[in-house]
């Protein structure tokens, strides 16, 4: 739901990728088929955050490889 409001977003997204994490952890521990059920929070997690770096600009400045920030 935080994800839904361009104030708390990044916020949003923080603590979904700590809840992802979380659910990948336990994933491995019951040894859950790799591909299938283990990695899958982590391909809804490099969308939502590819989204949010092309949403926000101010996280653009974070990237290494980029000199000056879009205005």
């Amino acid at each position: 739901m935080l994800l839904a409001f361009p104030r708390t977003a990044v916020m949003g997204a923080v603590l979904l990728t700590g809840f992802l994490g979380g659910a990948i952890s336990a994933q491995l521990r019951i040894s859950a088929p790799m591909f299938s059920h283990s990695l899958f929070p982590l391909y809804v997690a490099i969308p939502m955050w590819i989204g949010m770096f092309l949403r926000e600009n101010r996280l653009l400045v974070l990237l290494p490889w980029r000199r000056e920030v879009m205005r």
